[in-house]
C-alpha cells in the first residue's frame, strides 16, 4: 500500500504567505520567498501547493531543482525550469527580449544556434539580466511564478543569478520562491542576506507536531478522524520527530509489515516488541529492499551510488544490463514508490526522495560501498570513451567526468579524484563558468598531492578573478611556496599574477592591479621573454589611464601623467606588434585598443588606424569581443567627428549579435549622449530609463557611470537645473568625480546647464575647472569645452592674449582659440560650430564683416547635427555682432528666442527677447496659440493676434470686416497688416492674400512649414 499524503497539513501560515506573494506578482509587486529546512520537512511538497495555486490562477509556472548528485552542472535549476514551461508552451518571440537571447541561449536550447557568437561567454550578471526581463515578460498579463527547488545543492552559477533576480524582483510581476537546507553555504548565506536587505522573505519549516502528525497520517490511510489507534499515531509522532518524510517512510514500513492493517472497517496496531520495530529510515529502507527481488535490489543500489538523481545510460553502463531488462526492473522501482521519471530528463531517474539514496547507500557496509562505488567509476569511464558525440559532447563530459571523480572519492581514490576534479574545472573556467570552476578546483585543491597543489591553486585563483573574488585571488596567489625564478612554474604563476592584474585593472582596483604586476615581474626576472612583456605592459598601460589615487603610496610619484602616457604609447606600440608576431592576439587586440585612445591627441585618422588594425587581428583569431569593442570604439570616433550615430548603430548591432549586455550598454550610452547633442531629447530619455537601473544591476560600473552622466547632461541641455543637480549628485555617488568623465561633467554638463540658466559667470568658471584637471590629468574626451564653447566664450568676455588675471584658467580668448584651432578636439563637429563662431566675432570684432559672414556660414554647416547648441551659439554671438554691427544679430535672436521658448528654456528665451528690446525691434508678446502659428511665421516674428488676421486675408476681407470678426477696430487691424507684409515681405496687401490662400491650399493656414520661395526674410547662417 502507498502511504502518501494527498493534503498539505500544519502549514497554514506558510501557504498563506504564499497565496498573498502570488496576488502581489499579479499587481505587477514582484517578491522572492525562500522557504527553508531539514531534508523531508515538506518545502517541495509547500513548492508544488504553490504551483497548483499559480495554475489555479493562470499564472505560468516555471519549475526546477537542482542535482542532488554532487555534480556541479551550471545552471542546471534554471535550465530545467525554462524547459518545463517552453516544453509544452513554446518559447516567447516577444521583440522586448531580443536584445536578450543571446545571453538566455544558455538557458533555452532552441535560441542557441541562431543567437550566440562562438568565443564569448556570456557574463552572469547579463544572463541574470536577461532572465529577469523574460520573467517579465511572461509575468506581463497575469505575473508568472518561477520556482526552484533544492538551491543548497545548486551551482555557484546559479545561486549568483538567484540573488540578482531576488533583488530586483520588486517591480516586476514575478514570484520567486526557492527552496534549501539551512546547512551553511551559499545558498543559505543568500537566503539570510537577502532577508537582512529585505528583498525576500525567509520562512523555516519546523517539524510537525502531534495534532498534524495526526491529521497527515489519517490522510495517508484516507482514514476518517479516530479509525487509527492512538498508539500508531503515538508510534510515527515520536520515531518521526515531525519529519513529514519519516512519517510516510515509517508509516509504509508498517503497513508493509503487516503491523498496521484494516479488518472489518477498522485499523488495528499489532503488539510488537522493540527488536522488531525500525529505530530510523536506513533500517526500514533495509527491510524493504529485502522484500524486493535480487535484480531490482542490485540496480538500486547501483542507482544510489551514483546518486539522487542517475541517468539510464551511466545505470547501463554498471550494470551491463540489456534495455529491456534494465527498464522492466526500473519500472518495477518506479511502481514500488522508490524512484520516478525525472521530467526534467526523458534520460534520466530520481529517487522520490534526497534521503531515500542516502538511506540506500547507509544500508551498505562501508568496504561493499566504496567497492561499489570503484565498480561503477571504472564502467562509465569505459563507457564514456565512445559513446560522447553532438552538440552537447562537451557538457556531457564534464558532468561524467565529475560523477567519476565524485565516485572515485567514495572509493577511497583522493588523488585520482582530485585530478578529475581539477580538470572538469579548468574546462569550466575556459567555458566562462568561472563560479563552477572555482567550487571544482577548491574541492580539487583539498584532496590533491602535496606535489599537485600549487598547480591547482593558481587555477583556482584565476578562477576567483574572472568570479571578481580579486581578493581572494590574490590571497591563493600570495600564499604559494617561493619557486626559482625564471622557472616554468614561476612563469605559470606570473601569468596568473597578470590576469588578476588585468582584472583589478578592469574593476579599477589600481593598488592590487600593481601588486600583481609587481609579484609578475619579480617571477619572471630581469628578462621577461617579450610576449611576456608584451602582457605586462599592455596592463600598465591601461592602469596609466586611469586617474591617479591620491592615497596609493606605490603610484608611480613625481611623474607627470603626460609623460607617463608617452611611455605607455612607446610600449604599448611595440607589445602590439610584439604580440602578434608571438601569437598572443588578445593582448594584440588589448594594446591596439590602448592605442587608438592615446593617439587621438595626433588626430582621429591614427586613432581610426590603430582601431582597425584592431578589427582586423579580432576578425583573423575569431575574437568576437574585441571584434564588438573595435567597432564601437570606431563608432564613436565617428560620432565625435560628424555627431552622427550610423557607425554607432553598426557597433550596436555588433553587440546584439555578440550577445554581450555590457557592450550593449556602453553603446547606448554613446547613443543616448548623440540624441541629448542631436536634441533628441525623448530618445535619449528612452535610453537612459531603459538602461541606467539594468547597467547598475549588472555591475556595468563604466557604462553606469556614463549613462549617469547622460541623465544629467539631458537634464542640464533642456535647462532642468533641479533634475541636473539631482542626476549630478547619482553621478558623484556612483564614483563619477574620481573617473576619467570629470571634463564632460564640468564641461558639457555644467557649463551648458549654466548658460541655459544665463550664468555666463558660472558656466566659465565650470570650463575653466575641466581645463585645469585636463592639465593634471590624462584625457581624451574632447567634447569637455576646452577645444570649441571655452575659447568662444573667453573671445565674448574679452579678447586678452596674456596670462589674464588669474581667474579666467590661465588664458586669452585669441590663445585659447589657436590652442583648440591647432588640436585634433578642433576637428570634431561639435567643437567646430564654436570655434567657427569664435572666429566670426573675432573678425567682426576686428572689421571683417563679411568674413564674420563666412565664418557663421561654415559654422552653420558643422552645427546641422545639433540644433539647441546652434541657437545658442546664435544667442551668444549675436550680443557681439549688435555691438561690432556685423551679421543679422535680429533675425538670429529672433530664431534662438523661438527655439528656446518653445523648449521651455525660458531664461534664454528671455534673454534673447531683452536683447531684441535693446536693438530697438518691437518684440511680440507670448500670447497663447503659439503652437498654432507655423514655424516660418513665428520665426519672423508674427503673433498669435496677427496670425489670426493673416488666416482671414486668404478670403480677401476687408478691414471693417476682420474688425468686427475679430471684435477689434479697424485701426488696430490697419496695423497688423502692416507689421505682417514687414514680417513676411510682401509688398502689398494681395501679395499678403495670396500667401495666405497659398498657405492654406498646402495644408491650412496652420500648417507646419510654408511654401517654396515665400520671402520670408531669414538668418544668412
Amino acid at each position: 500500500m502507498r502511504a502518501t499524503s494527498s493534503v498539505i497539513v500544519g502549514r497554514d501560515a506558510e501557504t498563506e504567505l504564499l497565496d498573498e506573494a502570488l496576488e502581489s506578482a499579479r499587481r505587477g509587486a514582484g517578491r522572492a520567498v525562500f522557504l527553508v529546512g531539514e531534508a523531508g520537512i515538506g518545502k517541495s511538497r509547500l513548492a508544488g501547493e504553490c504551483a497548483l495555486r499559480a495554475y489555479g490562477r493562470d499564472m505560468p509556472v516555471l519549475r526546477g531543482r537542482a542535482t542532488s548528485t554532487g555534480l556541479v552542472v551550471p545552471f542546471r535549476p534554471l535550465v530545467e525550469a525554462l524547459s518545463s514551461r517552453f516544453r509544452a508552451a513554446g518559447a516567447p518571440d516577444d521583440p522586448e527580449l531580443d536584445p536578450y537571447r543571446p545571453a538566455l541561449a544558455g538557458l533555452v536550447p532552441e535560441w542557441r544556434a541562431a543567437t550566440t557568437t562562438p568565443g564569448y561567454a556570456i557574463s552572469l550578471v547579463e544572463l541574470a539580466e536577461a532572465l529577469l526581463r523574460l520573467l517579465a515578460v511572461l509575468g506581463r498579463e497575469r505575473g508568472c511564478v518561477i520556482l526552484l527547488e533544492d538551491l543548497h545543492d545548486s551551482d555557484t552559477e546559479t545561486i549568483a543569478v538567484v540573488e540578482y533576480v531576488a533583488d530586483n524582483v520588486a517591480d516586476l510581476p514575478v514570484l520567486l520562491v526557492g527552496t534549501l537546507r539551512p546547512d551553511p553555504g551559499p545558498a543559505s548565506d543568500l537566503a539570510l542576506a537577502a532577508e537582512l536587505r529585505n528583498t525576500a522573505s525567509v520562512t523555516e519549516l519546523g517539524p510537525l507536531d502531534e495534532t498534524a502528525v495526526r491529521h497527515m497520517v489519517d490522510a495517508c490511510l484516507d482514514a476518517a478522524p479516530g479509525e487509527v489507534p492512538p498508539a500508531a499515531h503515538r508510534h510515527l509522532s515520536e520515531r518521526a520527530g515531525g519529519n513529514p518524510y519519516l512519517v510516510e517512510v515509517l508509516l509504509a514500513d508498517l503497513l508493509d509489515m503487516g503491523r498496521l492493517s484494516r479488518a472489518d472497517g477498522e485499523w488495528l496496531l499489532a503488539d510488537h516488541g522493540e527488536a522488531t520495530v525500525p529505530t530510523g529510515a536506513v533500517r526500514s529502507w533495509a527491510r524493504r529492499l529485502a522484500r524486493l527481488d535480487e535484480p531490482v535490489r542490485e540496480l538500486l543500489l547501483i542507482a544510489a551510488t551514483l546518486g539522487g538523481r542517475f541517468s539510464v545510460g551511466a545505470l547501463r553502463a554498471v550494470t551491463g544490463l540489456d534495455d529491456r531488462a534494465l527498464f522492466a526492473h526500473l519500472r518495477s522501482a518506479s511502481e514500488a514508490g522508490i524512484i520516478a521519471p525525472d521530467g526534467a530528463a526523458h534520460d534520466h531517474y530520481t529517487f522520490r526522495h534526497v534521503l531515500t539514496a542516502d538511506a540506500l547507500r547507509a544500508s551498505l557496509p562501508p568496504a561493499e560501498q566504496a567497492a561499489l562505488a570503484r565498480r561503477a567509476a571504472s564502467a562509465i569511464e569505459q563507457s564514456a570513451r565512445a559513446s560522447l558525440s553532438g552538440d552537447r559532447a562537451d557538457e556531457l563530459a564534464r558532468e561524467q567526468s565529475q560523477l567519476v571523480a565524485t565516485l572515485r572519492l567514495a572509493a577511497g581514490d583522493r588523488a585520482a579524484a582530485s585530478r578529475q576534479f581539477a580538470q572538469v574545472g579548468r574546462q569550466m573556467l575556459d567555458a566562462g563558468a568561472s563560479g563552477s570552476a572555482a567550487v571544482l578546483l577548491e574541492r580539487a585543491r583539498g584532496l590533491a598531492a602535496d606535489g599537485e597543489r600549487d598547480e591547482v591553486t593558481v587555477q583556482l585563483a584565476l578562477a576567483q578573478a574572472e568570479s571578481g573574488r580579486i581578493d581572494l585571488a590574490s590571497a591563493l596567489l600570495d600564499d604559494l611556496a617561493p619557486v626559482p625564478v625564471g622557472t616554468p612554474a614561476a612563469e605559470e604563476r606570473a601569468q596568473a599574477h597578470t590576469q588578476v592584474a588585468w582584472v583589478a585593472t578592469m574593476a579599477e582596483q589600481q593598488q592590487e592591479a600593481r601588486r600583481r604586476i609587481r609579484a609578475a615581474r619579480a617571477l619572471l626576472g630581469a628578462e621577461p621573454r617579450p610576449e611576456q612583456e608584451a602582457a605586462l605592459v599592455v596592463v600598465e598601460g591601461h592602469l596609466a589611464l586611469l586617474p591617479e589615487q591620491e592615497d596609493d603610496p606605490r603610484s608611480p610619484a613625481g611623474r607627470d601623467g603626460h609623460e607617463r602616457l608617452k611611455e605607455a604609447e612607446r610600449s604599448a606600440r611595440s607589445a602590439a606588434l610584439t604580440a602578434e608576431q608571438r601569437g598572443r592576439p588578445v593582448v594584440a587586440c588589448q594594446a591596439w585598443q590602448l592605442l587608438a585612445l592615446l593617439s587621438r591627441q595626433r588626430g582621429f585618422d591614427e586613432a581610426d588606424a590603430c582601431l582597425v588594425r584592431m578589427l582586423e587581428v579580432a576578425e583573423k583569431h575569431r575574437l568576437a569581443v574585441s571584434r564588438a569593442e573595435a567597432l564601437v570604439r570606431l563608432g564613436t570616433n565617428a560620432f565625435m567627428r560628424t555627431g552622427e550615430a550610423t557607425q554607432l548603430e553598426t557597433a550596436r548591432a555588433a553587440a546584439h549579435e555578440l550577445g554581450s549586455l555590457t557592450v550593449l550598454q556602453t553603446v547606448d550610452g554613446l547613443l543616448a549622449m548623440q540624441s541629448v547633442l542631436a536634441g533628441r531629447w525623448d530618445r535619449a530619455r528612452e535610453i537612459v530609463d531603459r538602461s541606467v537601473e539594468a547597467s547598475a544591476r549588472l555591475q556595468n560600473l563604466s557604462a553606469h557611470r556614463y549613462l549617469l552622466l547622460v541623465d544629467a547632461t539631458l537634464a542640464a541641455h533642456q535647462g532642468r537645473a533641479r533634475e541636473q543637480e539631482r542626476a549630478v549628485t547619482r553621478f558623484r555617488r556612483a564614483g563619477g568625480e574620481d573617473s576619467m568623465l570629470v571634463p564632460l561633467q564640468r564641461g558639457l554638463c555644467q557649463a551648458i546647464g549654466a548658460l541655459m540658466a544665463e550664468d555666463r559667470e558660472r558656466a566659465t568658471a565650470e570650463l575653466d575647472a575641466a581645463r585645469a584637471w585636463e592639465r593634471e590629468h590624462p584625457s581624451f574626451f574632447y567634447l569637455s569645452g576646452r577645444y570649441g564653447l571655452r575659447p568662444l566664450l573667453r573671445i565674448l568676455d574679452g579678447d586678452g592674449d596674456g596670462d589674464g588675471d588669474g581667474s579666467g584658467g590661465g588664458d586669452g580668448g585669441r590663445e585659447a582659440y589657436r590652442e583648440a584651432l591647432a588640436s585634433p578636439g578642433g576637428q570634431l563637429a561639435w567643437n567646430r560650430m564654436f570655434l567657427g563662431m569664435a572666429d566670426a566675432v573675432l573678425r567682426g570684432r576686428d572689421g571683417d564683416p563679411d568674413g564674420a559672414r563666412r565664418a557663421v556660414a561654415e559654422a552653420g554647416r558643422a552645427a546641422t547635427a545639433f540644433p539647441q547648441a546652434w541657437h545658442l551659439a546664435l544667442r551668444l554671438v549675436a550680443e557681439a555682432a549688435l555691438a561690432d554691427s556685423w551679421g543679422e544679430p535680429v533675425a538670429w535672436l529672433r530664431t534662438a528666442e523661438e527655439y528656446f521658448h518653445e523648449a521651455g528654456v525660458q531664461p534664454v528665451a528671455g534673454a534673447c527677447r531683452a536683447l531684441l528690446r535693446q536693438a530697438g525691434v518691437s518684440v511680440p508678446q507670448r500670447r497663447g496659440g503659439r503652437e498654432r502659428i507655423p514655424a516660418e511665421l513665428r520665426t519672423a516674428g508674427v503673433t498669435p493676434r496677427e496670425y489670426e488676421v493673416f488666416v482671414l486675408l486668404m478670403e480677401r476681407p476687408g478691414n471693417l470686416q476682420i474688425a468686427q470678426r475679430l471684435c477689434i477696430s479697424p485701426r488696430t487691424v490697419e496695423k497688423h497688416m502692416a507689421s505682417l507684409m514687414a514680417k513676411t515681405g510682401c509688398v502689398d496687401r494681395s501679395a499678403l492674400c495670396a500667401l495666405s490662400a497659398e498657405r492654406a491650399e498646402d495644408g491650412g493656414p496652420a500648417g507646419p512649414a510654408g511654401p517654396t520661395g515665400i520671402a520670408f526674410r531669414r538668418p544668412s547662417a
